[in-house]
C-alpha cells in the first residue's frame, strides 16, 4: 500500500479547557517547532464553544494539515471540517481517555505525540456517524451518559479516569436498563441492554473493547451489554479492563455499515464524551472520511 509523508506546514488548536491543553499550549508549540513543523497559525481556545469556528476558519485558509489537541470530544466536535478536504487531522492526546489516539495506535504522551507529526505518515481512515454528525471514537447509551452529563469539569480535569469511576459508582444507584431495538436493514432484534456502545475504532473510555474493531475496517461495531443487571454491567467494564478470558461474557457484538437504533424509553447519547442526541437514531459508518498522522512504523 502506498504511503504519503505528512506536510511540513501545519496550523495549530489545542483546546485550553481540556485537562491538559491550558498547560501544555506553549509546550507542544515550542516542540512542535523544534521537531520542524512549520506552524502557520497557533490557537489556544479557552472556549470550547469556539473549537468549530477556528478550525473551520483554519481549514479555509488551505493549510495541508490541522494538528488538534485535547480529548475525544474536542476531536469529534472538529472533525466534521475535514471530511471532504486535502487536509491531514493530526492528533495531540491530552484529554482523560484519549481512546481515538489508543485506536490509532499513537503514543500518549507530548513527546511521542509531536514524533509522529513530525516523521509520521498519513493513513485514511474510518469515522462513525450519529444520524449526520461524524464522530471519531464513540458513541454510548447508559450509565456513562449519565457520567457524561452530570459529572462536574474539576473532577473530570484533575482527577481524571479514577474521577470517572468515582462518579459512575454514584450515578449507578439510579441507572435503569432499557430495552434496544437493533435493526440492519435485513434483522430487526430486540433485547435488554444496561448499555450499548457504538464503535469506530476498539476503545472505549480508554479501555480495549474489543480485539478487532479498527478504524480502517469500514464497519462499525456496536457492542451492547446484555440483561438488566447493573453487576453484569460492572463485570463487563472489569473484565475488559483487565483483559480477562471471559471478558466478554456479558456482551454482545453487532457488525456492519448502518444501524437503526430505538431505546424504549428513549435515551440521551453520548458522543465521543459529549451528550448530544438522543434515540432512536441512525448509526453508520462513513469510509474513509479523513487522513490522519499516525507513526510511519505502522
Amino acid at each position: 500500500m502506498e504511503t504519503k509523508p505528512l506536510p511540513r506546514e501545519a496550523a495549530l488548536i489545542i483546546n485550553a479547557h481540556s485537562r491538559k491543553g491550558q498547560d501544555l499550549f506553549e509546550t507542544a508549540r515550542d516542540k512542535l517547532v523544534a521537531a520542524g513543523v512549520i506552524l502557520t497559525a497557533c490557537h489556544a481556545v479557552k472556549d470550547p464553544d469556539e473549537m468549530e469556528q477556528t478550525m473551520r476558519t483554519v481549514v479555509a485558509s488551505g493549510v495541508p494539515m490541522v494538528i488538534v489537541g485535547g480529548g475525544d470530544g474536542s476531536l469529534s466536535g472538529v472533525v466534521d471540517e475535514v471530511v471532504g478536504k486535502d487536509c491531514v487531522f493530526a492528533v495531540l492526546p491530552l484529554g482523560t481517555a484519549n481512546s481515538f489516539a489508543r485506536s490509532l495506535h499513537l503514543p500518549l504522551d507530548l513527546d511521542g505525540a509531536i514524533d509522529v507529526i513530525a516523521n509520521g505518515q498519513r493513513r485514511r481512515v474510518d469515522l462513525g456517524m450519529i444520524d449526520d454528525d461524524y464522530f471519531v471514537n464513540g458513541a454510548s447509551i447508559g450509565l456513562s451518559t449519565m457520567i457524561g452529563e452530570t459529572v462536574p469539569h474539576k473532577l473530570k480535569r484533575y482527577a481524571g479516569r479514577v474521577g470517572y469511576l468515582m462518579w459512575a459508582l454514584k450515578c449507578s444507584v439510579r441507572f435503569r436498563a432499557f430495552r434496544l431495538t437493533i435493526d440492519d436493514g435485513t434483522q430487526s432484534q430486540t433485547l435488554w441492554a444496561t448499555e450499548l456502545r457504538i464503535l469506530n475504532g476498539r476503545h472505549h473510555g480508554g479501555v480495549a473493547l474489543s480485539d478487532t474493531a479498527d478504524v480502517g475496517s469500514r464497519k462499525l461495531l456496536l457492542q451492547a451489554v446484555v440483561g438488566q443487571s447493573k453487576v453484569a454491567l460492572a463485570r463487563d467494564w472489569y473484565a475488559k479492563f483487565f483483559k480477562l478470558r471471559d471478558k466478554d461474557a456479558c456482551s454482545r457484538d453487532f457488525v456492519g455499515e448502518c444501524f437503526k437504533v430505538t431505546i424504549d424509553p428513549p435515551q440521551r447519547i453520548s458522543i465521543d464524551g459529549e451528550v448530544l442526541a438522543c434515540t432512536p437514531v441512525t448509526a453508520k459508518i462513513a469510509p474513509g472520511a479523513i487522513e490522519v498522522a499516525v507513526s510511519a512504523t505502522g
